[in-house]
């Protein structure tokens, strides 16, 4: 080999390995995928939800859950979509973001789904409704559903990630940082490594209905104002065995809303276990449901943090998939709705 080629080769080599050092973390680091994704959703959200399909399918409780679990007959229209275009999301889809925003009476969704897809195949199935052109040469197409008559919009943002969405609009957003993306970044990054988590802002439809009612058809009217007084409210699930860790947080600037959320549920807590002790409560009680509550109040936990211009309330549960199978079992009843203080 002459020296000059011997030059072509080194620079060749090298550019190889400088390729390859870029898109090494681009593929392999999950957390960065994952910020990547949730950055392409709106930053006037108002709730976002975040599930890792790739990180849940390994998990022993989701395969417990799911052995158990009804599984209704699948929707046509979806039947017709997985033969024709070979995608099925149990299978194919690893995660996904969708934002809420809008108002009332102007819903917005949308949705980020990254994973294993035919493009070719998805495109041809749904030109037939229509499709149009962004200014950046990207093509929106329209599809028309008829369970419940309604029109989603979707694009190709690569070959492995789709943005779907319930308006047009959402493709003709300006891009570009603010204030409130940036504070969507800051409480994603406090969720790195949680497989499934719901934030909300204090102007969420969904933290509004989460004042009204609480699980399980029990409601606090003191709680429910608590709730509707913060300016976030992260909930952030993930296996841990055969069990599931669920972590719930309420974020505010005023100390007095935080301490009084703090006294409250410590309280609620301590009203449980004397309630499960009660001899005529426990009386009423299926044995394996009360060991089951008895085994979640053991594990929970009440936290207050101090995040500088912001303090927060932690709620920490430990699910087992024995109290989620008692409860459903419990649920067919329909109890009526009781009231707390």
């Amino acid at each position: 080999m002459s020296r000059k080629q011997a030059i072509v080769a080194a620079l060749a080599v090298f550019a190889l390995l400088c390729t390859w050092f870029y898109i090494r973390p681009h593929r392999s680091d999950p957390e960065q995928g994952r910020e990547e994704l949730l950055a392409r959703l709106p930053g006037d959200s108002t709730s976002v939800v975040y599930l890792d399909l790739n990180d849940l399918r390994g998990s022993a409780f989701l395969s417990r859950i799911l052995a158990w679990a009804p599984h209704p007959p699948a929707d046509e229209e979806y039947t017709k979509f997985v033969q024709v275009t070979g995608f099925n999301y149990e299978r194919d889809l690893d995660r996904v973001g969708i934002s809420f925003s809008g108002t009332p009476q102007h819903p917005k969704s949308m949705a980020i789904a990254e994973g294993r897809f035919d493009q070719k195949k998805i495109e041809a199935y749904s030109g037939h409704d229509g499709a149009l052109k962004t200014a950046a040469g990207k093509t929106i197409y329209a599809v028309n559903l008829s369970n419940p008559p309604r029109t989603i919009y979707f694009s190709f943002l690569r070959g492995d990630q789709v943005a779907v969405c319930n308006d047009a609009s959402c493709f003709f957003q300006p891009s570009g940082k603010n204030l409130s993306a940036d504070e969507w970044s800051e409480h994603f990054q406090r969720l790195a490594g949680t497989p499934l988590f719901v934030v909300m802002r204090q102007d969420s439809a969904l933290l509004s209905e989460l004042s009204q009612r609480t699980p399980g058809g029990w409601r606090s009217p003191q709680l429910a104002t608590l709730l509707g007084q913060l300016q976030w409210v992260c909930l952030g699930v993930k296996p841990d065995g055969d069990q599931l860790r669920v972590v719930a947080e309420g974020e505010s600037s005023n100390e007095t809303i935080i301490r009084q959320l703090n006294d409250l549920l410590g309280g609620l807590l301590i009203l449980a276990q004397a309630g499960l002790d009660d001899p005529k409560a426990s009386k009423q009680l299926d044995p394996k449901l009360r060991e089951a509550y008895s085994t979640l109040l053991k594990t929970a936990e009440v936290q207050k943090q101090d995040r500088g211009t912001t303090q927060s309330v932690r709620l920490i549960l430990e699910v087992t998939p024995q109290l989620l199978e008692s409860a459903r079992g419990v649920a067919a009843a329909d109890p009526p709705v009781q009231n707390a203080r």
